[in-house]
């Protein structure tokens, strides 16, 4: 800790920050945990089947940014997977401990994590880490990226015809989007755009689809099968006071490839503009729209 806000950081012994999270309001406060110490038991569902769900969200000057969208979103996608998890009280200890416990001067990722707990039985576990925002991150915020389209596997309607699937949740089953990560990074690409089995834009593994055209932002709306991001709502707020159109359409890769530009935005790298997808280059002139600034706004870097 200690390091200036903006410094690019990717080594895995920095510090960190843990906090335990009581299950429920009548049990114990959120307290810290030793960071170099074994949280969970060998049998938690979180580690042997994914069984559980999680937040992301930046932790800007001490404070955790848009925290009310992350527990709302936490709470849903606990519903979906029949949990209760802690109170939303208890969360927002377990957060304002957290960033009390890192540096303010350095932005932060803070996770929320909920696990349906040990499978021998016993109580859901929920904790907290604060970790450094990574240099990946940041230069993705800075230079923009390169991103390759790749079929997700399934229909655009297919979280109304299979909601066992959980489409639409944040779940800890990410084996499948860490993959297809891996798989842009092994062919040249930094990220990765997800398209539906009948060819409509769904969302990137870690992030919401917006583009450009004609004075308008327009992203894929959640019923094609995408989770609903926190960052692309509180900055369609601040595009609503600046008079800009924010709408959800439903869009193909050629509406990508013709925008005035693209953004990949999420909770911690906020923004990325899409310089290359696939062999096609976009855009790289000024769209009128100023995305970085709002979403800036949005989360109070600015």
């Amino acid at each position: 800790m200690g390091t200036p806000a903006g410094t690019a950081i990717d080594r895995p012994d920095e510090a960190r920050v843990v906090v335990l999270v009581s299950g429920g309001p009548e049990g114990p406060r959120p307290r810290v945990h030793p960071a170099d110490e074994p949280l969970l038991l060998a049998d938690d569902l979180a580690a042997v089947r994914g069984d559980g769900c999680f937040e992301t969200l930046l932790v800007v000057g001490g404070r955790p940014a848009k925290p009310e969208r992350h527990l709302a979103r936490l709470a849903r996608s606990a519903a979906a997977l029949g949990l209760t998890g802690p109170s939303e009280s208890a969360w927002r200890a377990g957060m304002d401990l957290a960033a009390r416990e890192w540096d303010t001067r350095t932005e932060a990722m803070l996770r929320l994590v909920l696990s349906r707990g040990p499978e021998r039985g016993g109580q859901e576990t929920a904790y907290i880490t604060v970790a450094p925002v990574s240099g990946s991150a940041l230069r993705a915020r800075a230079e923009g990226i390169a991103v390759t389209a790749l079929g997700r596997g399934y229909a655009s309607d297919a979280a109304g015809s299979a909601p066992w699937l959980l489409i639409g949740s944040k779940t800890l089953s990410y084996a499948t989007n860490m993959a297809a990560l891996r798989h842009a990074a092994a062919t040249g690409f930094d990220d990765v755009v997800y398209l539906s089995s009948d060819g409509e834009v769904l969302e990137g593994p870690r992030s919401t689809v917006v583009i450009a055209r004609d004075g308008e932002l327009l992203s894929p709306p959640a019923e094609v099968g995408i989770l609903e991001g926190t960052t692309l709502a509180a900055m369609a707020e601040v595009a609503a006071r600046d008079g800009v159109p924010v709408r959800r359409e439903r869009l193909l890769l050629t509406d990508l490839v013709s925008a005035d530009a693209m953004w990949l935005l999420s909770s911690v790298t906020l923004y990325a503009r899409v310089r290359r997808i696939d062999d096609t280059t976009l855009p790289g002139g000024d769209p009128g729209i100023d995305v970085a600034g709002m979403v800036d706004r949005a989360v109070g870097r600015a």
